[in-house]
């Protein structure tokens, strides 16, 4: 009996750390940069991260999330972030926000919403190098991105769905299709997002915003005057 415990705690540890290091692939065709592209920033707060994209860039593609973006204030970059579709939203302080939070983290099938939030000037300025990265896009990985990004998006009658507009910040949040749980956070949908411009990301660990940025430093894709000491 002991033997076979022991069997059975080694297989289990084994399938951990196998699922804790799987790496999600990407397609290698999308890494090819040629003559020129188009620059992103992922942008990590501490605990969660957002990717900046040129607007122009953004709405050229037409469909639901060109509309979307078109739909927000002024700028001529736009933030792009997913989370819960309450606590994402919510502005007030954090020590009244522990119940929601524990709410979002641990009951399953949360309603989440994608962030647009249109951005004077480069939005990567306000972040220190650590704490920002740089990608240059081909317009096909670019085109990825952007395509991971619409999926997520509800849409009724073909157009997506405005779930509120914050006060004061110009940020807009639009319904998405996808659930906010523990397992499936904001990071997580971050790093699919970068896997579908063409970076392999590791889905278990990228929980962490730091992960998301490791991410971009593993594929060797980000210059090194972006990001700054590793």
């Amino acid at each position: 009996m002991r033997t076979v415990r022991a069997f059975l705690l080694a297989g289990l540890l084994g399938l951990i750390v196998a699922l804790w290091t799987w790496t999600r692939p990407a397609d290698p065709a999308l890494s090819r940069v040629e003559n020129g592209g188009i620059a992103v920033h992922v942008l990590n707060n501490g605990f969660h991260t957002d990717i900046a994209v040129p607007r122009a860039a953004l709405e050229a593609g037409g469909g639901p999330l060109a509309e979307a973006s078109r739909s927000v204030g002024t700028g001529d970059w736009i933030l792009i972030g997913w989370g819960d579709a309450k606590f994402f939203v919510d502005q007030s302080p954090m020590e009244g926000r522990i119940p929601d939070g524990l709410r979002a983290f641990f009951r399953p099938g949360n309603a989440s919403v994608v962030m647009l939030d249109p951005q004077t000037g480069d939005p990567a300025r306000r972040f220190d190098a650590g704490s920002r990265r740089t990608l240059i896009l081909s317009p096909e990985a670019f085109a990825g991105l952007r395509g991971r990004v619409e999926d997520s998006l509800t849409l009724t009658q073909g157009r997506p769905r405005l779930s509120k507009a914050r006060d004061g910040d110009g940020a807009h949040f639009f319904a998405s299709r996808e659930h906010f749980w523990i397992g499936y956070l904001c990071n997580s949908w971050t790093a699919r997002v970068l896997n579908a411009a063409g970076l392999p990301v590791r889905p278990l660990r990228s929980v962490t915003a730091g992960e998301v940025i490791a991410a971009v430093d593993r594929s060797g894709r980000a210059p090194l005057s972006s990001a700054g000491a590793r």
